[in-house]
C-alpha cells in the first residue's frame, strides 16, 4: 500500500456504490457510514474538479418488484416491498452534468446495465471504488471490473461492511489481489490540483 499512485482524470472513474437513502440507515462496519458517506462526498467533489468521471450507482427496482432477485438462500433479502425513497441518492452527493447514473438490479453494478459500454466509450481504464456495502456492492461490481481488465484503486476508508469483519476480510484477502488499496487523502493527493 506504500506505493505512489498516479491517476490520469482522462481516463479514470470514480464508481460511488449505493450510497442511498436505504443502505445508509443501515449500521456498518468498520467505519461508520456518515464517515463514508463524507469521504466519499470528498471524492466526488475533487474528481468533478480535476475531470474525472463521476458515476454514481444506486440499487433500484421496477414499482411491481418482478426484477428484484428473490432465490432460495439461507439468509435471504427481507421480505416485503422496498420502502419508499430506498433507492434515492444522498442529496450530499450533489449531481453534475457529466456525471453517470447507474441503477442496478443486483450487487454488482456491471451486470445488466450499460456501465461497461459508458466507460469504454470515454475510454476510461481506471477504476476508483467507494460506497456501501464492501463485500456486497462494491465487491461485487469490483470483481466484475478486473474480469473486464480495468485497473482498480479502492478507498478503503470510503467503504464500509454490514457486519463486523466483513470489510476487513475483503480488504485483507481479495482486494490486494484486484488493484491498489488506498485511503481518501492518498487518492485525493493521487488527482490533480
Amino acid at each position: 500500500m506504500n506505493e505512489s499512485l498516479t491517476l490520469d482524470p482522462k481516463s479514470t472513474a470514480l464508481v460511488v456504490i449505493d450510497l442511498q437513502r436505504g443502505i445508509l440507515a443501515r449500521e456498518t462496519s468498520p467505519h461508520a457510514n456518515a464517515d463514508v458517506l463524507a469521504r466519499s462526498v470528498k471524492l466526488v467533489t475533487a474528481c468533478r474538479k480535476a475531470g474525472v468521471q463521476v458515476v454514481l450507482v444506486n440499487v433500484g427496482f421496477s414499482p411491481d418488484e418482478k426484477d428484484r432477485l428473490s432465490l432460495p438462500a439461507d439468509a435471504p433479502n427481507p421480505p416485503g416491498k422496498v420502502p419508499p425513497g430506498y433507492s434515492d441518492l444522498d442529496p450530499s452527493l450533489g449531481s453534475a452534468e457529466s456525471d453517470l447514473l447507474i441503477t442496478k438490479r443486483q450487487w454488482g453494478a456491471f451486470y445488466g446495465t450499460a456501465l461497461d459500454q459508458q466507460l469504454r466509450r470515454r475510454g476510461i481504464r481506471t477504476i476508483i471504488l467507494c460506497g456501501i456495502a464492501t463485500n456486497f456492492g462494491v465487491e461485487s461490481t469490483a470483481r466484475d471490473a478486473w474480469e473486464r481488465n480495468y485497473e482498480l484503486v479502492f478507498a478503503e476508508d470510503a467503504m464500509a461492511g454490514m457486519a463486523p469483519g466483513a470489510h476487513e476480510f475483503a480488504i485483507k484477502t481479495i482486494f490486494p489481489r484486484l488493484g491498489r488499496i488506498r485511503r481518501t487523502g492518498d487518492i485525493l493527493a493521487a488527482l490533480p490540483a
